[in-house]
């Protein structure tokens, strides 16, 4: 293949790549981070006249239930016998007895579409509350944040996945069709079958410790079969398809040139492995979820060559630069590389925004904070391959031009040389100028592929961190809040949404009298929020001082959000007022208030 075939081809792919590129960031949607509680039945700290025979969480997006994740406990801590249900976005637990007058407890884990842990509790009374609440810690109460063990693993498993699939595509699309690239293909399959072990280990190793992750149990329970039948399909799929794809790819790697069939069934192999991984972690609940997915199996496909090709170059490079093929295969893998940063940055660029929701949570959350240092490392590999490709490219393919140079024999008889180099009839290997300008660009491949080694390193800890912080921060960074004012016969009410956006929120009311003083009425206030597809139900307010109250609340969706404000104002008086407020979308650029709404910052 000549250096014009192959900067046509590679400038094929890397159109239609940028047109997938694009297609990426044109309709994207709202960004979701992992699922939210958005209501309970019955709200928290009701207080009910009879027990329910069914309590219902309902979250943002679809869930998947742990077993042993959902318990009731009564208040003196004792166990109430309850059965749990999850159906798609709903967590439905019946209690199974009767249940005496006081406070419950029902304690909660489940794992989100994106495969990452969530907890919490519900606390409500029946007849009234208790006094005394004391309820046990259970598997429940276990952190969410993902371990730093399952995060080298991670780590390790994506090393070996792209060296192993990277070093299969370079060997059977890069190395030239001829007997004298035997030599290299020798050097290259025992690397790729190395590195394929090392990545099929690391993918097996995270299963177990993803078990114990999402269901908040300590190691003793891999020894329990509920262990292991409580994790999703995919969980078990995706390893399985990366180590059978490293399988296939490394075993039909060939001795010598390859035929079409064993082309295929490498290329065939590093796509499965390659693929597989998209289909867990956070793409699965970003959206638009098939054009992110795609983005994703884009970015792996193209780190694995670029990681791949570079090692593969340090390796074979010094052999391939003694005759003419050495200038001919880093030229067309030199333009590919240069199609292959291009993916890299903008499919990385898009996943980055579409899972951290906004670019400026990228700079105020743990998750944003991991991104960029990967973001930094890939400039690092980016600059060197820059020097390489402009800097000593050229000088190799001059040196390559050049041709060998020979030294003639000494004269007959003549004694070996003062270093031993030559002796009676025979002549030194000089180090020719071509293994000589190889030699540079051996070490910087090196030092690229080392910095791209830290770049996977970090993303096998991005993989399993939560990235709902930096949604959250995402919503607090907008600073914006709007605020309405109602009349509750002679108390004016200021009810405040901060922030206006998608995710937490707080609702706070503020009473006054004729005179600004704060006033309260004859009972607490109540508030309430409902759109037309969501009804959220009543808040739980807690006093934050003389005439004001709040609570927190999250909201699933944009769109107009009505918030129903009622106060007893005397024992026969309990007027009701209804105000909106507008959530706009995150792409908007001016969110704006309701109608009525005052906006502050």
């Amino acid at each position: 293949m000549s250096l014009a075939d192959a900067g046509r081809r590679a400038g094929g792919w890397l159109l239609l790549l940028t047109v997938l590129a694009a297609l990426l960031v044109g309709p994207a949607g709202s960004a979701s981070a992992h699922a939210t509680l958005v209501s309970t039945d019955p709200a928290q700290g009701a207080v009910l006249e009879t027990a329910p025979e069914r309590v219902t969480f309902t979250f943002n997006e679809s869930v998947i239930g742990v077993p042993a994740g959902i318990k009731v406990f009564d208040a003196t801590g004792t166990e109430v016998a309850s059965t749990a249900t999850v159906r798609a976005s709903r967590l439905l637990v019946d209690l199974d007895e009767e249940v005496a007058d006081g406070t419950l407890v029902v304690v909660w884990r489940l794992v989100s579409e994106d495969g990452h842990p969530i907890g919490g509790s519900l606390s409500f009374a029946v007849g009234a509350p208790s006094d005394v609440v004391d309820v046990p810690g259970t598997g429940a109460d276990a952190g969410t944040e993902a371990p730093a063990l399952l995060g080298v693993v991670r780590g390790v498993g994506y090393v070996g996945l792209l060296l192993a699939a990277g070093l299969a595509a370079f060997a059977v699309l890069f190395l030239p069709r001829d007997p004298a690239a035997d030599r290299s293909r020798a050097r290259l399959r025992p690397v790729a079958r190395v590195a394929a072990g090392v990545g099929a280990l690391g993918w097996a190793a995270a299963v177990p410790l993803v078990a114990l992750y999402q269901l908040g149990l300590p190691a003793s329970a891999l020894a329990d079969g509920d262990t292991w039948t409580a994790l999703a399909a995919t969980e078990y799929a995706v390893p399985a398809a990366v180590v059978a794809g490293l399988a296939l790819a490394v075993c039909a790697l060939p001795a010598s040139a390859p035929g079409r069939g064993r082309t295929v069934l490498v290329l065939a192999g590093c796509a499965l492995a390659v693929t597989a991984p998209a289909f867990t972690g956070h793409t699965r609940a970003a959206t638009p979820e098939a054009l992110v997915l795609g983005g994703d199996v884009l970015h792996l496909a193209a780190g694995s060559l670029w990681l791949g090709g570079l090692v593969a170059i340090a390796l074979v490079l010094g052999d391939l630069a003694r005759g003419e093929h050495g200038a001919v295969v880093l030229g067309a893998f030199s333009t590919w590389a240069a199609g292959l940063l291009a993916v890299l940055v903008v499919a990385g660029t898009v996943l980055a925004w579409r899972i951290s929701g906004s670019w400026a949570a990228l700079l105020d959350s743990g998750y944003g904070a991991l991104l960029l240092v990967k973001v930094l490392a890939a400039l690092v590999a980016i600059g060197i391959a820059a020097w390489n490709r402009y800097a000593l490219l050229p000088r190799f393919r001059t040196a390559a031009a050049q041709p060998e140079p020979t030294r003639p024999p000494p004269p007959r008889g003549r004694k070996a040389s003062r270093s031993g180099a030559v002796s009676r009839g025979r002549t030194a290997p000089a180090r020719t100028d071509r293994s000589a300008s190889a030699t540079p660009l051996v070490r910087t491949a090196l030092a690229e592929a080392g910095v791209l080694v830290v770049v996977l390193a970090v993303t096998g800890f991005l993989v399993d961190r939560s990235p709902e912080t930096a949604s959250a921060v995402a919503a607090e960074d907008r600073g914006e809040s709007a605020t309405e004012s109602v009349k509750l016969d002679d108390i004016a009410a200021r009810i405040t949404l901060d922030p206006v956006a998608v995710g937490p929120a707080t609702l706070t009311i503020e009473m006054t009298d004729a005179a600004g003083e704060p006033a309260e009425g004859f009972e607490a206030p109540r508030m309430s929020l409902a759109s037309d597809e969501v009804e959220l139900g009543e808040l739980s307010l807690s006093s934050l001082g003389p005439g004001v109250y709040a609570g927190d609340v999250v909201l699933p969706t944009t769109g107009e959000w009505e918030v129903q404000v009622s106060l007893r104002t005397t024992e026969f008086d309990n007027p009701v007022r209804t105000v909106t407020f507008r959530v706009p979308d995150a792409a908007a650029e001016d969110p704006g208030p309701s109608e009525s709404a005052q906006v502050s910052r």
